[in-house]
């Protein structure tokens, strides 16, 4: 079955950098979008960037130039390079898959049916 599984939350100093991992199982990494998504306390799932399945990235206006999205398909991996990263950005990390091609609705969190548990990052002083 599919299966998603991050790491490499953390605690961070602002202005820090970190680089989050999600490894996929039970579907084809090279044949699906991947998306990453982020919720904060009392907050709703944004998304924060999506992969296409032939490596196309997307990002949203609020994390533009700060993250890097990638994948390894040898490794069944999809990577979230974070750089120069703010108080703002602390928030718990998910990545997730709608089993399609494109990223047509990588804002959407409701659109996605196969989500891993999620990985804490903390960006404080």
């Amino acid at each position: 079955q599919v299966q998603l599984v991050e790491s490499g939350g953390a605690l961070v100093q602002p202005g820090g950098s970190l680089r989050l991992s999600c490894v996929t199982s039970g579907f084809n990494l090279d044949a699906y979008a991947v998306n990453w998504f982020r919720q904060a306390p009392g907050k709703g799932r944004e998304g924060v960037s999506c992969l296409t399945a032939d490596g196309r990235a997307v990002y949203p206006d609020y994390v533009k130039g700060r993250v890097t999205i990638s994948k390894d398909n040898a490794k069944n991996t999809v990577y979230l390079q974070m750089n120069n990263l703010k108080p703002e950005d602390t928030a718990n990390y998910y990545c997730a898959t709608d089993l399609t091609i494109n990223c047509n609705y990588y804002l959407i969190a409701a659109e996605y049916d196969y989500w891993g548990q999620g990985t804490q990052v903390t960006v404080s002083s």
